[in-house]
Order: structure tokens, then sequence, then C-alpha cells
């Protein structure tokens, strides 16, 4: 099956994915990765699948979507590998756009070197690139990439495909306890990230079975002190800490509001605050959600914040 979805996204609202390459086919083989182990580690594009059958899956399958009232806000290179390895990914792209769909991709920037990789991640809406660490022993800790791979080449590489594309340009940074949340990796990352300045920066944790044991949630204050180091160089920064929902509008429901913004943006107390009399509520809530154990508090730089607890409802 080539196309999945569609599938709520915060990120993207509602994306149809598409899959264009095999497992598992990638440049890197991560100790996080969620797919499985990388059998066929590789840097050579080549083809997989024709451009024709994956568009011609695609425009059946939001056919079949409309037909049931439903809307697709992107089409989404999410595959079970690295989607730039598919030599056709321009074409197909191009093959894709009568379809009046925008479309992103989700790659993790290691090809980013070769011309022809940027000119077809250019003719994309909505590009995301991995960077978990910028630290060479830290990177091939984490992401074990293809033994032809040079860390500083791809962070080049990245800073020039900034100033080539025109869409929109999203970070995301996978955060392992022990491995880059410490504020010394955090650091260099946070000013890597201000030269690339993405318009937002996504934390992510591993929330599914990793392919290595090592690859672990960090803890929660950890998580929160990652957030303020990348927060002081980048404007936006959102966390993608298990919760996948909508975009944050007013329900009506404090209670939901708040637990929602908090899943993303951790809040200092006065926000906190802020946000209660706003919405008539009161400290009440707060303290009935810390009993509940659903939030909890952490300090960082004599700042008081509240996020939500992972993996509560």
């Amino acid at each position: 099956m080539i196309t999945f979805g569609p599938v709520p996204s915060r990120r993207l609202g509602r994306s149809l994915g598409i899959n264009n390459i095999p497992p598992k086919t990638c440049s890197l083989s991560c100790i996080y990765c969620q797919v499985g182990k990388t059998n066929k580690l590789q840097v050579t594009r080549q083809p997989f699948y024709e451009p024709q059958a994956i568009v011609d899956e695609v425009a059946e399958k939001i056919r079949r979507t409309e037909e049931q009232g439903e809307e697709i806000d992107f089409l989404a290179f999410v595959p079970d590998g690295e989607p730039t390895l598919d030599c056709n990914l321009g074409k197909t792209i191009d093959l894709l756009r009568p379809l009046g769909k925008k479309i992103a991709i989700i790659n993790n920037a290691t090809l980013l070197w070769q011309d022809e990789v940027r000119e077809d991640l250019c003719k994309a809406d909505w590009v995301s690139l991995k960077v978990d660490a910028v630290s060479p022993k830290v990177w091939r800790r984490i992401d074990r990439p293809h033994k032809e791979l040079q860390l500083q080449n791809v962070l080049d590489s990245m800073l020039q495909f900034k100033k080539e594309f025109t869409g929109t340009l999203v970070s995301e940074t996978m955060l392992l306890r022990g491995v880059n949340d410490t504020p010394e990796v955090l650091t260099e990352t946070a000013s890597f990230l201000e030269k690339l300045s993405p318009s937002t920066s996504y934390l992510s944790i591993p929330i599914r079975p990793t392919v290595e044991k090592i690859a672990s949630i960090p803890d929660e204050e950890a998580l929160n002190t990652a957030y303020q180091i990348i927060h002081n160089k980048v404007e936006n920064v959102e966390c993608l800490f298990g919760y996948e929902g909508d975009t944050f509008s007013s329900t009506g429901n404090a209670e939901e509001d708040l637990l929602n913004i908090i899943a993303v943006h951790p809040m200092r107390e006065q926000a906190v605050q802020e946000f209660l009399a706003n919405t008539q509520a009161d400290w009440s809530l707060i303290d009935k959600l810390i009993e509940q154990d659903r939030i909890f508090v952490t300090t960082y730089e004599n700042n008081r914040f509240y996020l939500r607890r992972l993996h509560k409802k």
C-alpha cells in the first residue's frame, strides 16, 4: 500500500500519507526508529515505484475520501525509509500538482548535499528536516549514518537549502534520555537551529517501540529544559510529546484548552494565571489537575513552568 490515511496531524491538519520507499531503505539506522532496523543502508538514489502508479493511487484515495465528505490538507511523503532516496521524487511531485493539494516531505536531511535532492525538495510546499544533534559523536550515536555521510556536509547543505527553498521549512529533533538531552548538547543544537531559522522547531520523543532499548524518553524536567534552551534561540518551538490533535482554538472548556496548550508549550506561571483570568476559571483548576497527576510544575532559571504529564489523557 503506497498511500495511507488521511490521518490527523497537528503539523499538517489532515494529511494523506505517501509511502514512496519500501521498508527499510534509508541513509540512517537511527536507534529510535519506530519502523524497524534499516536493512538497506544507502545514499545512492534509485527508482522504487513508478511515479504514475503513485499518482493514480493518490488520486483514487482523494476521490474516495472527498466522496465521504472529508478534507485532505496535505499530501505527505512519510515513507518507511528516506524519501529523497527516490530519484523520481521530483517527477512524482510534478504529477501530483494537478490534484490541487499541498505537498509535504518529512526527510532526514542527509542527502541535501546533492543538488538534485535540493531541487526536488524545493518543489514541495512544506519540508521537515531532522536535526537530532550537531556534534558528530552524538549524531553518529543516535542516527548511525551511512559511512559516506559527514555531519558538517549535512549541516552546511541544510543552510544552503534554507536559502533556496521558498516554502515552509520546519525542523524536528528527537530527544533521548542521556544521549542528546543534556544542556551542553542542546545548546549546540539550539545555536545551529538559530542559523537555520525554521518556521517551527519541533521536539519529539520516542512514543512507540524503538530499535534499541537505549532510545528512551527523557524525564519531564529534562524535556522542559530542552524546550527552554531551544526556545531561547528559536522563536517558535512545539513539543510533540505524544499528543496529536487539532490546532488550539478556544473550545469554551478551560480544562481542555489548558491541557492541549501545555502539551505543546510549557507555560510560565504568569501565563497560566492570565489564561485562567481570560477563561473565567480560577486556580482550583490547576490544583485539581496536579492532584490528578495530569499536569506538573518544574522550575527553569527561577521561573515555574506547568507541563502536561506524558501519556496522560
